[in-house]
């Protein structure tokens, strides 16, 4: 019998080289930070990531971070929707719009979005009437987020959506079934997975985000401290140790979620193939 032939041609060459690239990029400076963090020492390391401050910042950063991730999910269902299925002026300068936050300089669009939630911002000043502290508060920080994490989801569901078969639709249909019952139970488990990916990406990129948060969160201890700006403090002090213990804690806490949020897609993957 010949050679079985191999999906992808150079197999070994392509994967030797993912892995050296992911080593260099990722791996790499991850266990470096993991080395640092464990030259602290436990007991220190452990009286710093539970400081009250500390324990704050870490609360503000990923319950945000889940928040927007949260909204992000719902309103990029419904964009990915839109530009997929629908037709409309101007369609596609809406659909580059989507991608413009991947573009601007985190820190502009930080800016853009203080003065504009301000309390005398275009938007601010109406939900600052109805009692709404929309700049320098945990509201100001999660629009911050849902700005920057919006095209992870659009992005990941929106491929899902174009090559979706409509047969199984129209079948449901003409069986009688509503236009909710189909989308529930004949799109939505095709699309759960890419939003999981997609949550999982907005997500990751709130926790870590500063710039576009840095400006409109205000920065107040106790209140809208992120855990980002607190590593900067930590390092502008030369603080080394405590910077560290801080960024490893918040790299310990992602993993475990990012982690657990692929081994349900990974499940859900599984279950359509059975």
């Amino acid at each position: 019998m010949g050679r079985s032939k191999r999906v992808i041609p150079g197999f070994g060459i392509t994967m030797g080289f993912s892995l050296l690239y992911l080593g260099l990029i990722v791996l790499i400076p991850l266990s470096i930070l993991v080395m640092k963090g464990a030259g602290i020492g436990i007991g220190s390391f452990f009286n710093i990531i539970f400081q009250e401050r500390v324990l704050h910042g870490y609360w503000v950063s990923f319950m945000c971070a889940l928040i927007a991730g949260a909204s992000n999910s719902v309103f990029g269902i419904i964009l990915a929707w839109v530009l997929v299925r629908y037709d409309f002026p101007l369609k596609r300068f809406v659909d580059g719009l989507i991608d413009l936050p991947f573009a601007l300089p985190t820190a502009v669009a930080g800016i853009a979005l203080t003065s504009l939630y301000s309390e005398n911002g275009l938007i601010g000043q109406y939900l600052y009437s109805l009692g709404i502290k929309s700049a320098f508060s945990l509201f100001g920080i999660t629009i911050a987020l849902i700005f920057a994490g919006i095209p992870f989801v659009v992005r990941t569901i929106q491929p899902v959506l174009e090559d979706l078969d409509n047969q199984y639709e129209e079948a449901a249909l003409m069986l009688g079934a509503s236009k909710i019952s189909i989308f529930f139970k004949v799109i939505f488990p095709e699309i759960l997975p890419p939003l999981l990916a997609g949550f999982g990406l907005a997500f990751a990129r709130g926790v870590g985000e500063y710039g576009s948060v840095v400006f409109i969160a205000g920065n107040m201890p106790m209140k809208t401290e992120i855990a980002p700006l607190l590593i900067m403090s930590k390092l502008e002090q030369y603080d080394y140790n405590g910077a560290t213990a801080i960024a490893l804690g918040m790299l310990l806490i992602s993993f475990l979620i990012l982690f657990s949020i692929n081994v349900i897609q990974w499940r859900l993957n599984k279950v359509k193939l059975i």
